[in-house]
């Protein structure tokens, strides 16, 4: 496989692939250079590969009411609060997409909703110590009106359902641990911060 170019302060000596199924799993070998001068040992780590992704926070100005979805997850079926979880709109970049295509797309898919003016929060590494992806996050006006029922694709075991939530409602949620993806907590806490400013622009 190919790996990425050396930045002259690491160097990637080994890429391989352990696991190929609905996601893929690689053995790196590499090092880099120490803070304190010279070079690391030789480190091997597993690396999970799923590709990058784009969220999106659905808000209506009008109603200060987000749409936010709620589906099984099976990886969090120990998690405390059980594996149903709360999450923004969100999927994969496909080869050649825009993230913000993505966010466009989804919202239609998952929610039924058109995204009008779309923001962009920014882009996180999501679990970095095992995982390269990156997510990007937006905020889009809809309307909220126009969201509900139950979405997804059946032949890719998706069952979606679609919660407009007071957005004070949806920010107790994160303050109280209901809502605990990093898909939805960061992006509602930069709702909080950008709300009033949002509300100005887009209400109307």
């Amino acid at each position: 496989m190919t790996a990425p170019p050396d930045s002259g302060d690491f160097e990637i000596l080994d890429r391989a692939v352990c696991y190929r199924g609905f996601f893929r799993l690689e053995r790196w070998r590499a090092r880099f250079r120490l803070f304190a001068g010279g070079w690391s040992r030789e480190i091997e780590r597993e690396v999970f590969e799923r590709g990058h992704a784009a969220a999106v926070l659905l808000y209506d100005p009008d109603r200060d009411a987000v749409v936010l979805i709620e589906q099984f997850r099976l990886a969090a079926i120990e998690a405390p609060g059980g594996p149903w979880l709360i999450e923004c709109v969100a999927g994969i970049i496909e080869d050649g997409e825009r993230a913000d295509a993505v966010a466009r797309r989804e919202a239609d898919e998952e929610a039924g909703v058109a995204i009008g003016e779309l923001e962009r929060i920014g882009e996180v590494l999501v679990s970095p110590g095992g995982s390269s992806e990156r997510l990007a996050l937006y905020c889009g006006r809809v309307d909220a009106g126009a969201a509900g029922g139950i979405h997804g694709l059946a032949e890719e075991g998706e069952d979606i359902r679609v919660l407009v939530m007071e957005t004070d409602a949806a920010l107790a949620a994160v303050a109280n641990g209901r809502i605990n993806t990093i898909n939805a907590v960061i992006p509602l806490q930069w709702l909080a911060l950008n709300r009033d400013r949002l509300r100005a622009r887009w209400r109307g």
